[in-house]
C-alpha cells in the first residue's frame, strides 16, 4: 500500500537530521530513508585509521541550536572520526530524530506525477511511498570509487574501501599491507597502518599536497571563550570564502610576487606552523596566479624534502601541479612515516597497476606479494549517489538524462525537469569548498522556508527556468575560471572517475552565494517556475 507524507528525505547525515528537524517544525509528516544502521552519513561510512575532519571542531557543527552549541564539548582542535559520530547520535538523541528515520533502507528511484504533482518513492523494502516534496540529503562523498583493476576479485587476502571500513575495526599486526592511493584518507590513514602492519607498500599515482593540522587538545579557557560569543564567532565565519576560519590568521591581500622573499618565506613558515588552511591564503593571489601558486607549492615541496631523508622518495612525494586545485590535504606525521624503514613508495605514474592476482598486484613487471589491499581510491564526488539512483522527473526524463553531460542545477538547490525535489549542497553550490554543516545549514534553512511559503500561498510546485538554470551553470564555471581550481584534473571536475563528464562543479564563494539566494527569494523566486 502507498503510505503518503509531505516530504521523503534521502540520508540521515547530518544534512538530512537537520531537514528531518526543520520539516517537523513546519508541521510536515516527514519520513527519512537511510541505508545504514545509524545516523551520521560521512562518519558513520568512513571509520578507517585516521579520519578526521579539516575544520576546527568548534566550527564543524551546527549553529541552529544554541542549547546544543553550548552543551557539546569538543576535545580536540580537529575532531576524529569516533568524536564526530557520537555528536551526531548526540544530535539525534537529543531531538528524538530516529523514530522518523527508516534505517537499513535504500532508497532505488523516484518517479513524478504531473496530475497529482507528487512523487512516488520505491525503497530496498519493496515499499512505494507518496510524498510532496523529495529531498536528497544522500552527501558529497557517500559514492565510494573502486578503479575497476583486473582481476580485483581474485586476491586472496583481505581488501577494504577507506569510505566503507568494517566498523569492528582492521588489525593490521603482523600484516604485509598495500595503500592504493594517496589523497585525503590515505594521508590520515597511513601513519597509522605503518605502525600496525610489519610492512607497508604505498602505491602512489599523484603526490599530493600536504600540510601540517597540528592538532591538539582544546584548552578549555579557549573554548569557554569561543562560548562566550557563539553568534559572533559563527557570522564572521559566515563571511570568509569557505565560511570557515575566522579565527586563524587573516587572509593576505597583496601578492606573493610582490613580497621580499625572506619575508614571504617566514610567513608561509608561520602558516605552516599553525597548522590547516591558512597557507593557501597567506597572499592573495596564490590561487589567482600560476606564477603565485608556484611559489607557493615550492614552499611545501621544500618542507617535504627538509623532513623526507630519503632525497629519491621526496623527490617521488613532491607535486608538481597547482596547489588548492585539488583540496589541500592536512595530516599528522604524513611525509615523516615515510623515514620508517617498514615503509615503501612504489611509484605506479608511469606503470599503473596492471591487475591484482590472488596473491597481491602487480606493476611494471613486478608482483608485490600483499596481506591486505586497501584501496585509498576516493569518491564519485557530489553526483555519484544521485546518479545511482532512478529519478524520472516530467514526461519520465531521468536525472541521469538532464545530467548526461555534466550536473546542471539552478542554485545547486533545483533541476529543471524534476519539480518538488531539492539537492542540499548539491553541484552548483559552495558545498565541498566549504565548511559543510554551514553549508548544509543554508541550504536547509532556505528549502524549508521555500516550503513554507508555498504552503502559504497554496502553490503546488516548483522547478527552476531553463534559462535560469543554465545561466547558473555559466555563472559557476565562469567563477571558476577566474581561479586556479580547474587547472588540474580533481574530483571537483569530476576527473577521478573514467567516463565522468568534467565539470567544474562548486560554486566558489559562500558569501556571495548566500547574497544570491537570498536575493531570489527577495524578487519573489526568481528564476523559479510556482504552480498553483
Amino acid at each position: 500500500m502507498n503510505e503518503e507524507f509531505d516530504a521523503v528525505v534521502v540520508g540521515a547525515g547530518f544534512a538530512g537530521m537537520y531537514m528531518l528537524h526543520r520539516l517537523r517544525g513546519l508541521g510536515l509528516r516527514t519520513r527519512v530513508f537511510e541505508v545504514g544502521t545509524d545516523v551520521g552519513g560521512t562518519w558513520y561510512w568512513n571509520r578507517y585509521p585516521g579520519a578526521r575532519c579539516d575544520v576546527e571542531s568548534v566550527e564543524y557543527s551546527y549553529q541552529f541550536d544554541e542549547q546544543l552549541q553550548q552543551e557539546w564539548e569538543w576535545t580536540e582542535r580537529y575532531a576524529a572520526q569516533p568524536e564526530i559520530l557520537r555528536y551526531a547520535g548526540h544530535v539525534a538523541d537529543r531531538f528524538g530524530l530516529r523514530t522518523d528515520i527508516v534505517f537499513n533502507t535504500r532508497v532505488d528511484g523516484a518517479s513524478f506525477d504531473e496530475t497529482t504533482n507528487r512523487w512516488t518513492v520505491r525503497t530496498s523494502g519493496a515499499e512505494t511511498i507518496g510524498c510532496r516534496f523529495l529531498i536528497m540529503a544522500t552527501g558529497c562523498l557517500s559514492s565510494t570509487n573502486i578503479p575497476e583493476f583486473e582481476g580485483r576479485d581474485s586476491f586472496a587476502g583481505r581488501s577494504f574501501h577507506t569510505g566503507q571500513w568494517p566498523h569492528e575495526g582492521v588489525d593490521f599486526t603482523g600484516r604485509r599491507v598495500g595503500v592504493i592511493g594517496t589523497g585525503s584518507s590515505a594521508v590520515q590513514s597511513i601513519p597509522i597502518i605503518a605502525d600496525q602492519a610489519k610492512e607497508l607498500l604505498v602505491f602512489q599515482r599523484t603526490p599530493t599536497y600536504s600540510v601540517p593540522a597540528q592538532n591538539r587538545p582544546l584548552d578549555p579557557g579557549d573554548v569557554a571563550q569561543i562560548k562566550e560569543s557563539y553568534a559572533e564567532f559563527r557570522a564572521a565565519n559566515r563571511l570568509m570564502p569557505g565560511a570557515f576560519g575566522s579565527r586563524t590568521p587573516p587572509r593576505g591581500e597583496e601578492s606573493v610576487l610582490d613580497a621580499d622573499p625572506a619575508e614571504r618565506d617566514e610567513l608561509f613558515r608561520s602558516r605552516w606552523e599553525y597548522g590547516g588552511f591558512g597557507l593557501l591564503g597567506a597572499y592573495g593571489d596564490v590561487m589567482l596566479n600560476q606564477d603565485a601558486n608556484q611559489i607557493a607549492a615550492q614552499f611545501v615541496r621544500d618542507r617535504i624534502h627538509d623532513i623526507v631523508k630519503d632525497p629519491h622518495a621526496a623527490e617521488l612525494l613532491s607535486p608538481t601541479h597547482t596547489i588548492g586545485c585539488k583540496r589541500l590535504v592536512i595530516d599528522t606525521n604524513y611525509f615523516d612515516t615515510f623515514n620508517r624503514p617498514n615503509v615503501t613508495l612504489v611509484d605506479i605514474s608511469r606503470d599503473p597497476v596492471d591487475r591484482i592476482t590472488p596473491r597481491g598486484l602487480v606493476t611494471g613487471g613486478v608482483e608485490y606479494e600483499l596481506d591486505d589491499i586497501v584501496f585509498a581510491t576516493g569518491f564519485d564526488a557530489m553526483t555519484g549517489t544521485l546518479l545511482k539512483l532512478d529519478i524520472r522527473g516530467r514526461n519520465g526524463v531521468t536525472l541521469r538524462d538532464a545530467w548526461s553531460a555534466g550536473p546542471r542545477t539552478y542554485l545547486g538547490l533545483s533541476v529543471v525537469g524534476l519539480p518538488n525535489f531539492f539537492t542540499i549542497s548539491g553541484p552548483g553550490s559552495p558545498s565541498v569548498l566549504t565548511n559543510m554543516i554551514v553549508s548544509i545549514e543554508q541550504h536547509v534553512d532556505w528549502i524549508a522556508n521555500c516550503i513554507s511559503h508555498m504552503r502559504a500561498n497554496g502553490l503546488v510546485s516548483i522547478e527552476p527556468t531553463q534559462e535560469a538554470q543554465d545561466t547558473w551553470v555559466e555563472t559557476v564555471n565562469v567563477i571558476a575560471d577566474f581561479t586556479l581550481y580547474p587547472s588540474c584534473n580533481s574530483w571537483y571536475l569530476g576527473a577521478n572517475v573514467p567516463g565522468k563528464s568534467r565539470v567544474f562543479m562548486p560554486y566558489i564563494g559562500f558569501p556571495s552565494y548566500v547574497e544570491k539566494c537570498d536575493q531570489v527569494v527577495a524578487n519573489n523566486y526568481e528564476g523559479f517556475l510556482l504552480s498553483t
